[in-house]
C-alpha cells in the first residue's frame, strides 16, 4: 500500500474543493485533491449547476426560433427539435470545463488522485482505488472535507431512474416526457421543468409550502407564479405528494390538499425537494469529527471542525447549498490554513432561479425585513419603462431594494426579470462595502442597459426615480 505526505488533503473536487485546492496551492501548500468521479468539478460541473444551464439557454433558442422569431423578421420554414444534438451540445460544454479545471490543477502541480476517501486517523486517509487491491494513503497535518451534497429520496418514492427521477437523471432523458410531475417548487424543480416544458412536455409543478420559491417575498413569487404559468406550467401548491402508483400503462402521482385526493397521470416523477450533505461512508467516526442534528459536519465560524486541523466547506456544512458560497468557503479555509486572513460575508451570498424570467435575491427581503420588525423604505422600478428591456422584449419583472428607513443603508434585494442573476452582482458589491441607496443611485449606469433599471430601484427608494411616478 502506497503512502504520500502533504501539507493539505482535499476530499473532494466540487466547487468549495477543488477551488480550495487552488488557493492553498497559490499560497505555496503541498496539495493532494482526492475525487471519485473520473472527471473533476464535483456535482455542479458534472451533472448539476452547468448542464443545466446549458439545456436552459438550448431550450430558450427553440422557444424563441418556434414562437418568437418571426417578430423579428427571421423567416423559418420549420422548427423541429433534435433533442440528441440538444444532449451532445450540454455533454460538450461540459466536458470542456471539467477538463479545463483538471488543467488548472495540473499547471499548480496539485496531486489529484481518483476515487473514494475514508478517513482512517485524523491525519490520515485511504483512497479506493481502480485496483481495489492496491488502496492509497495520504496523512497530512490539515485535511478538508468538501463531498458536497445529494439530492433528498421521499422514502416512499425511491429513484428508479426511470419513472421516479432525481436531478441527476433529468438532465439527460433521452425523449421529452408527454407529462413531467416535478415534486418541489425550488430552484431545481423549477429550472427543469422549465427546461422540459419549452421542449414540449405537459409539466406539473407540485409543492407542499403555499408558494413556489418560498424564500423569496410574496409579490416577487405572486408575478413568478403568473409568468411561468403564462409560460405553460401547471403548478399547485399546498399539495402534500403522498405516493403512485402504476394503473396498467399509466402512472398516477397522488397528493393532499386540505383533505381532498388530488390525481396526476404522468410518465416521468422529477423529485427535486432538496439535497442532503454527502457524508456517505467516509468513516467520519476513525477520525472522531462530529456531525449536527441535521447530519452536517458540525464547524465554527471558521469552518474548523471539533478536530483540530480537520475543515469543513460547502454543502456539506450549515448554510445555502449554493457553489459560490463553496467557493467562497474554499478561499477561506486555503488562507486560514496558510496562516492568511480569511474572509467570508455569508450574509450576503446572492441567490438565483436561472428560469426566464430570472429571480435573484440577497440579503433580506422586504418580508423579511418587516418580520424583524425593521423599519424599511422600499424602491421598485420596472423593467417596462427600461429602454433596453423594451428593445430586447425583456420588460417582465422589476428590480426591488430594501434599505434601512434611518440610515438608507441596503439590507437586501430582489429581482425579477431577464438577467436578474447578472443584476444583482452590482447590488451585492455595494453591501458589501456597507453601501446606501444613494450610493447605489448615484453611480453613473451606461445608457440604454438593463442596469438602468437598478439605478431607478434605488432612486425610488427616496421616491426619486426619474422615469417612474
Amino acid at each position: 500500500m502506497s503512502s504520500q505526505s502533504f501539507d493539505l488533503i482535499v476530499i473532494g473536487a466540487g466547487p468549495g474543493g477543488y477551488v480550495c485546492a487552488f488557493r492553498a496551492a497559490q499560497l505555496g501548500l503541498k496539495v493532494a485533491l482526492i475525487e471519485k468521479r473520473a472527471t473533476l468539478g464535483g456535482t455542479c460541473l458534472n451533472v448539476g449547476c452547468i448542464p443545466s444551464k446549458a439545456l436552459l439557454h438550448s431550450s430558450e433558442q427553440f422557444v424563441f426560433a418556434k414562437s418568437h422569431a418571426a417578430e423579428h423578421g427571421i423567416k423559418l420554414s420549420s422548427v423541429e427539435l433534435d433533442l440528441a444534438s440538444l444532449l451532445k451540445k450540454k455533454d460538450g460544454v461540459v466536458t470542456k470545463l471539467t477538463g479545463g479545471v483538471a488543467a488548472l490543477a495540473k499547471a499548480r502541480k496539485i496531486t489529484v488522485v481518483t476515487g473514494a476517501a475514508k478517513f482512517v486517523s485524523p491525519t490520515e486517509v485511504e483512497v479506493a482505488t481502480a485496483n481495489p487491491a492496491e488502496p492509497q494513503r495520504l496523512t497530512a497535518k490539515n485535511i478538508v472535507i468538501a463531498t458536497g451534497s445529494a439530492p433528498v429520496e421521499l422514502p416512499f418514492m425511491k429513484f428508479d431512474g426511470e419513472l421516479v427521477v432525481s436531478s441527476d437523471h433529468a438532465i439527460a432523458f433521452d425523449k421529452v416526457p408527454k407529462k413531467l410531475i416535478v415534486v418541489g417548487g425550488g430552484v431545481i424543480g423549477l429550472e427543469l421543468g422549465s427546461v422540459w416544458s419549452r421542449l414540449g412536455s405537459d409539466v406539473t409543478v407540485v409543492e407542499f409550502l403555499p408558494k413556489i420559491a418560498a424564500t423569496y417575498d410574496d409579490d416577487i413569487v405572486r408575478n413568478f407564479s403568473r409568468l411561468l404559468q403564462k409560460q405553460g406550467l401547471k403548478i399547485e401548491v399546498n399539495a402534500k405528494v403522498t405516493g403512485l402508483r402504476t394503473d396498467g400503462p399509466i402512472k398516477v402521482l397522488t397528493a393532499e390538499r386540505e383533505g381532498k385526493v388530488l390525481e396526476f397521470e404522468t410518465d416521468k416523477v422529477l423529485v427535486a425537494v432538496g439535497r442532503r450533505p454527502f457524508t456517505d461512508n467516509l468513516a467520519l467516526d476513525k477520525a472522531g469529527v462530529v456531525l449536527d442534528d441535521k447530519k452536517r459536519v458540525k464547524v465554527d465560524d471558521h469552518l474548523r471542525t471539533n478536530v483540530p486541523g480537520i475543515w469543513a466547506i460547502g454543502d456539506v456544512v450549515a448554510g445555502p447549498m449554493l457553489a459560490h458560497k463553496a467557493e467562497e468557503d474554499g478561499v477561506a479555509v486555503a488562507e486560514w490554513i496558510a496562516g492568511k486572513h480569511g474572509h467570508i460575508n455569508w450574509d450576503l451570498m446572492p441567490a438565483i432561479v436561472y428560469t426566464d424570467p430570472e429571480v435573484a435575491s440577497v440579503g433580506l427581503g422586504e418580508d423579511a425585513a418587516k418580520a424583524k420588525g425593521l423599519a424599511v423604505n422600499i424602491g421598485k422600478f420596472n423593467f417596462a419603462a427600461n429602454g433596453r428591456a423594451i428593445a430586447n422584449d425583456a420588460t417582465d419583472g422589476y428590480v426591488k431594494i430594501i434599505a434601512d428607513a434611518k440610515t438608507d443603508k441596503i439590507l437586501g434585494a430582489q429581482i425579477i426579470g431577464r438577467g436578474a442573476g447578472e443584476l444583482i452582482s452590482e447590488i451585492v458589491t455595494h453591501m458589501e462595502y456597507g453601501g446606501s441607496a444613494e450610493d447605489l443611485a448615484r453611480t453613473v449606469h451606461a445608457h440604454p442597459t438593463m442596469s438602468e433599471a437598478v439605478k431607478e430601484a434605488a432612486l425610488a427608494v427616496s421616491k426619486s426615480a426619474l422615469h417612474a411616478i
